[in-house]
């Protein structure tokens, strides 16, 4: 037995509910399926210490903003019971404890599997992102047992790790943040090589004066339309964003020793980093990214670099279907909260005309069918 519905949105993220938002503002009838129990709870299972990295002003869904003061930087589970409210006050269609398995299409509509379940829909918004997979290198297996591990996606706060040395694998956001929070408690060693910095503090001054400029720049000037978009969006899809809010000199200060050398293997039974040097730490948190997962698509979505293949959400090649929340699907604020509401509404009003559209077409159809006559 299957449900249908003429849009299904797969995830109650800030792409998901933002596009729920504007379907709804459109009087077209929609439901957003969530694998978690709660609305936000994605956000909430992240590190304690984590807050966003743009202030509360930047951070809106499309109508409704943030309850904090502008500059306020919010916290994961902030932004999660904001997110959870923003279903509550637009009364959002979601239905939660749903994790979608398969997407696939029966030659007539898109059939979506879900445990029991099977919907069916004319529309499809992936809007759940496509890092879903922890990266961890092969060679961890082979790590004394002795030693936790934990990727930062299981890590919460310090008090998980075992008495003894750390080493975090990774210096980019996350790994900067948690070797910092760590050093009072740890001798840490934060490895990775840093791809730059923010040259300013994240929440100084100097960045309130320019953030205005920096939104413009990642949303109008950092685009696929124009020539440095173009060029920079395979580097930032390719991981290792620049240090934000922690940075060397913070690091240092609190003790963390930081080497570029990656960590290369293992040797009895230790890290082993590639400039020869073997670590004794009894604590490894791999901060080493998540991959990129589209194999319950069994659609033909993806390009040659392994991105679906759309453009402005809309995915050309399978007509009703879309995607949200890529890391820079159109532009660079397209992986961020605040950005996810432009993108959004173009699907929706794609959706909304191709709904008119087909309405249109089955409206000629019934007159052109021949009518039988009455003596």
């Amino acid at each position: 037995m299957s449900e249908h519905f003429e849009t299904i949105v797969i995830g109650a993220g800030q792409a998901g509910l933002s596009v729920g938002y504007h379907l709804a503002q459109r009087d077209r009838p929609f439901v957003i399926l969530e694998a978690a129990e709660r609305v936000g709870d994605n956000w909430r299972r992240r590190f304690d210490s984590l807050r966003l990295f743009t202030p509360a002003r930047y951070d809106a869904l499309p109508g409704y903003p943030l309850p904090l003061d502008g500059w306020t930087f919010p916290t994961k589970d902030e932004l999660a019971d904001y997110l959870e409210s923003y279903a509550r006050r637009f009364e959002l269609p979601v239905v939660t404890g749903v994790a979608v398995d398969s997407l696939s299409h029966d030659g007539e509509r898109y059939v979506v599997r879900a445990g029991p379940h099977r919907f069916e829909a004319d529309n499809v918004v992936v809007a759940s992102g496509t890092f879903n997979d922890p990266i961890v290198p092969e060679f961890a297996g082979r790590l004394d047992p002795a030693i936790l591990q934990l990727h930062s996606d299981e890590y919460r706060n310090p008090a998980q790790l075992r008495s003894g040395p750390v080493l975090v694998v990774g210096c980019s956001h996350s790994g900067a943040d948690i070797a910092l929070e760590l050093a009072p408690h740890h001798p840490t060693v934060l490895s990775g090589r840093v791809h730059a910095e923010l040259p300013f503090a994240l929440e100084g001054r100097v960045a309130r004066a320019v953030m205005p400029l920096i939104w413009f720049m990642w949303n109008r000037v950092l685009t696929m339309n124009t020539p440095i978009g173009r060029r920079v969006r395979p580097k930032i899809r390719a991981g290792g964003g620049p240090l934000l809010r922690v940075k060397r000199a913070h690091l240092a200060a609190a003790g963390v020793e930081r080497t570029d050398a990656r960590v290369a293997g293992v040797r009895d039974g230790r890290p082993l980093l590639d400039d020869g040097r073997v670590l004794d730490v009894a604590n490894v948190i791999w901060c080493t990214g998540f991959g990129k997962d589209v194999s319950w698509i069994e659609l033909p979505v993806n390009g040659e670099d392994g991105w679906p293949e759309q453009e402005r959400g809309v995915v050309a090649a399978q007509p009703g279907l879309y995607f949200l929340g890529l890391p820079f699907l159109h532009a660079f604020a397209s992986m961020l909260v605040g950005g996810a509401g432009r993108d959004a509404q173009r699907v929706a009003a794609h959706i909304a005309k191709r709904a008119a559209q087909g309405a249109d077409q089955r409206a000629t159809d019934a007159a052109s069918e021949p009518r039988s006559l009455v003596a």
